[in-house]
């Protein structure tokens, strides 16, 4: 057994991103057993890399002294990125076990929800009083954590942040010169409750190393790091592309059958209805599907096309609206082009399905009917890709969130309704 358990330690030692993947897929019991036999130094390891909600099943699990050692050796943010997923009582319970200094610090991180700029600052963050000289904020420098230092930011006595500092100007001045003499006060902060992505945009703009956080007085609190919002752009990416198609924008791989099902299935309530919406409008054309039997097989061609494009309508739309590229202005002219795309493709796809139809039924109407249909429907759903996002991010909501699934209802109740109705309009060239 001792043999093992030395083969875990240094397994966990050697790699432990592979280790905490593996701790991923097993039962939190068996992760927590594992746990409670590795030392405090290979635990962190290990916690900084899980996921914050198997990180909390583990804490859930272990000994209450122990859950306040793990917390403790990790970063701050991602200490209070896990108590955000214990229970309340557990939560308090944990907090109350930490020294107050810890304990306060976890508890102004978590004011602020992950998808904000104080969710993803680091709060260690080292800063120089603008009333200092030289040769006094060099010896605050040397005495401040490696860690804690990225650029150069000056503070008034207040902590208010007044600017920033090159490093060439501090080690070209002379010892006796102030700071506030030598800094520049054109510095870029972010508030800390400003929107994660338009943080991103900033630091992707600017291409900044750090980027500031200051609270409602100015104050410094804490930085955002370069590559923690690289990690929250390819999280945020991810969370609108499961958004999309109506999964939680928190699911992971590994999540719970529980958390799977109560994010997926009210969606999946909503795609129900509407597929019964369009099951109804083919109900309506009943009459003139018993007459010409060939449109059924024929009608998953329209809605097949209308879907795709406009799922590739709105995968552009959806990259605008995350990267700003579509302002306010420009959403009318978005939504045109779109719906000018779908009218080129459409005749251009037009043209050889109504030759493939032609060829497989030699009937002029079918062949005149899937034609048109197709048109309308690649020109709505171009239409609609562009204007669905535009309009949910207008009425103040998420764009990402099941997009897809209403597009599908539009270009399915389109497609069936405009090939349908073509159909009922044509039906003496469709018998002849």
């Amino acid at each position: 057994m001792k043999t093992l358990e030395s083969l875990v330690r240094t397994f966990v030692e050697a790699h432990p991103k592979d280790a905490a993947n593996a701790l991923e897929q097993m039962d939190t019991t068996e992760s927590v057993k594992i746990l409670d036999r590795l030392p405090s130094r290979l635990n962190g390891l290990l916690m900084e890399r899980l996921t914050p909600q198997k990180a909390g099943a583990i804490l859930e699990g272990l000994e209450p002294g122990r859950a306040h050692e793990l917390l403790a050796g990790m970063s701050p943010r991602q200490a209070s990125l896990v108590l955000q997923h214990l229970e309340p009582s557990r939560r308090e319970e944990t907090l109350a076990g930490l020294p107050d200094s810890k304990a306060r610090e976890l508890r102004d991180l978590m004011y602020y929800p992950p998808e904000t700029a104080g969710g993803m600052m680091e709060p260690r963050v080292a800063s120089i009083p603008m009333d200092l000289n030289v040769q006094s904020a060099i010896g605050v420098l040397r005495k401040a954590p490696r860690q804690t230092l990225f650029y150069l930011y000056v503070t008034d006595r207040d902590g208010k942040l007044s600017g920033v500092l090159n490093m060439r100007n501090l080690l070209l001045a002379l010892p006796r010169d102030t700071i506030e003499s030598l800094m520049s006060r054109e510095t870029l902060s972010v508030p800390a409750t400003m929107d994660r992505e338009e943080v991103l945009t900033l630091m992707r703009r600017h291409r900044f190393l750090a980027l500031p956080v200051v609270d409602a007085d100015g104050r410094l609190i804490g930085v955002i790091k370069h590559d923690e919002a690289l990690r929250a752009g390819q999280l945020e990416a991810f969370e609108d592309l499961q958004k999309m198609v109506g999964a939680g924008g928190d699911e992971r791989a590994l999540s719970p059958v529980s958390t799977v099902v109560k994010r997926r299935l009210p969606w999946l309530y909503v795609n129900l209805v509407t597929a019964f919406a369009a099951a109804a409008v083919v109900g309506v054309f009943e009459g003139v599907i018993q007459k010409v039997t060939a449109l059924a097989v024929l009608l998953p061609i329209v809605s097949g096309q209308g879907g795709n494009t406009g799922a590739q309508a709105l995968a552009v739309v959806m990259r605008g609206l995350a990267l700003r590229e579509i302002l306010t202005g420009s959403a009318k002219r978005v939504i045109v082009k779109e719906a000018m795309a779908g009218l080129l493709n459409g005749i251009a796809v037009a043209v050889a399905t109504s030759a493939a139809v032609w060829v497989w039924s030699r009937n002029v109407g079918i062949t005149l009917v899937i034609g048109l249909a197709m048109i309308v429907n690649m020109v709505v759903a171009g239409l609609s890709g562009a204007a669905i996002p535009i309009v949910l991010r207008a009425l103040n909501r998420d764009p990402a969130q099941s997009s897809s699934i209403f597009l599908t209802t539009v270009t399915d109740v389109v497609g069936f309704a405009s090939f349908l109705g073509f159909a009922a309009v044509c039906m003496p060239l469709l018998l002849g």
